[in-house]
């Protein structure tokens, strides 16, 4: 964290507002103190701040009601919220619209500078070291961060999750962290692909069975429910689940009880349920494939990973990490990537996101012969026609600029003084850039029957 930034805090007890400025003076900030949202929104007008630190429950403004003023005035500056009385569906929603992250008083000194250590991270890319440890999760990624933040509040409790995104984002690695960071974590964690046990075998898997239950069942067998006794079962791909195995699921989640195949008493069960899926369960459900009743009770909360093509800033912290690890497992010297290597896997889609990621990299390591991978390499490792080359800026800028003054010629019918008056340029200027682009506005008169 770089010393002497300017942290904003608003709150309207001022011994709480003397407690963080002797705090945040530690972590070695500039504290700038306000006792009100008004207030604090006059100070932002006259100051640069990197972080605002607020109370929730304030009048005349409440701390979600200044988190949207500053929001829609300043959206740049991170928020985070501080009360009392928030309750885990307040703070996640608060973080779905937006805030950096919602801290309970009394406020954790540890939790507090690990808070604002992240957001020094989000604002300095280029030098931040990966998401902590304790996330198990590698990003640099702000939709990421807001996602573990919510993933972080959640574990707090034991409601049911539901982690939806495409296969390889990693949701059994997210599915994990929250175990994790749970009242539950040092117990079992189990994770249980649905899709990857045959249809016969996934009731005995998940339930156990008794000894006789079936041919081939010579002993009772304790099944992955009752392994995760105290602790996490993750039901992976639970969208594959048969039918008819779904209502058996809800009835553990309704009664916290199950009864082995063949046996005659319920056994009682004390196991977080945390799902996920690739799938669109809400389709499934129209289509008769996914109890609803199931649906919902699964979803109480619903985490949604983001694809890597959104999270692009992730793959060179990625890449190194996956390239460190071979080397240290293969006992080879370690590999990097040539600069414009990195700009092929940043035009690719990635339809398999991190897992073929990782699977590329296998692959780059092996075929490299030298310390550097070239790009040529990386780009035999890839389909061609997946492949789009990284716009320069300059080239970025002219396809936004020529697009822009389409859309005004569009919208004005070809009207050139118009269109420049919308776009708040004088005629002749506007005309020089229309012709600098090749841009015929007799085209859009014809074209609106003018």
């Amino acid at each position: 964290m770089i010393n002497k930034r300017q942290v904003l805090i608003v709150d309207d007890d001022p011994g709480m507002l003397q407690l963080l400025s002797l705090r945040l003076g530690g972590f070695g900030y500039e504290v700038i103190t306000a006792q009100s949202g008004p207030e604090a929104l006059a100070i932002l007008e006259d100051r640069v701040v990197n972080v605002v630190l607020s109370d929730l429950r304030m009048e005349p403004m409440n701390g979600m009601e200044l988190f949207q003023k500053v929001n829609e005035r300043w959206p740049g500056i991170p928020f985070i919220v501080l009360t009392a009385h928030g309750t885990i569906r307040e703070a996640v929603s608060a973080t779905q619209e937006g805030v950096f992250a919602f801290l309970t008083k009394p406020v954790d000194k540890d939790e507090l500078e690990s808070t604002l250590n992240r957001i020094g991270d989000l604002h300095h890319p280029v030098s931040a070291e990966p998401e902590p440890a304790a996330s198990g999760i590698l990003t640099r990624s702000p939709k990421m961060y807001q996602l573990l933040e919510q993933a972080r509040l959640y574990a707090q409790s034991d409601v049911n999750i539901l982690i939806t995104g495409e296969s390889g984002t990693g949701k059994e690695v997210l599915a994990n962290t929250i175990h994790n960071n749970s009242a539950r974590q040092g117990k079992p964690f189990v994770a249980i692909n649905c899709s990857a046990i045959p249809q016969e075998l996934l009731e005995s898997e998940l339930f156990g069975h008794v000894k006789g239950a079936f041919t081939g069942a010579q002993q009772d067998r304790e099944g992955l429910f009752a392994t995760a006794e105290g602790g996490t079962i993750l039901l992976d791909e639970i969208g594959d689940m048969p039918y008819l195995l779904q209502a058996k699921i809800l009835r553990v989640l309704q009664e916290g009880k199950l009864r082995p195949v063949g046996g005659r008493a319920d056994v009682c069960l004390d196991v977080r349920v945390i799902s996920a899926t690739h799938i669109d369960l809400e389709l499934a459900m129209a289509e008769k494939r996914f109890r609803e009743d199931l649906f919902y009770r699964l979803n109480v909360v619903n985490l949604q990973l983001p694809p890597l093509r959104e999270r692009l800033e992730d793959i060179p912290l990625l890449v190194d990490h996956f390239l460190t690890r071979i080397a240290s497992r293969t006992g080879k010297p370690s590999k990097t990537l040539a600069p414009d290597a990195v700009g092929v896997l940043l035009g690719y889609d990635w339809p398999g996101n991190i897992r073929q990621l990782e699977n590329t990299v296998e692959r780059l390591f092996a075929l490299a012969s030298g310390p550097v991978i070239a790009a040529s390499l990386v780009e035999q490792s890839l389909p061609v026609e997946r492949v789009k080359p990284v716009i320069p800026l300059a080239e970025a800028r002219r396809e936004f600029e020529r697009s822009y003054l389409v859309q005004m010629l569009t919208a004005t019918n070809g009207n050139m003084t118009l269109a420049a008056e919308l776009a708040g340029r004088n005629r002749s200027d506007f005309h020089k850039l229309v012709k600098r682009h090749g841009i015929n506005p007799d085209r859009y008169r014809a074209a609106s029957g003018d």
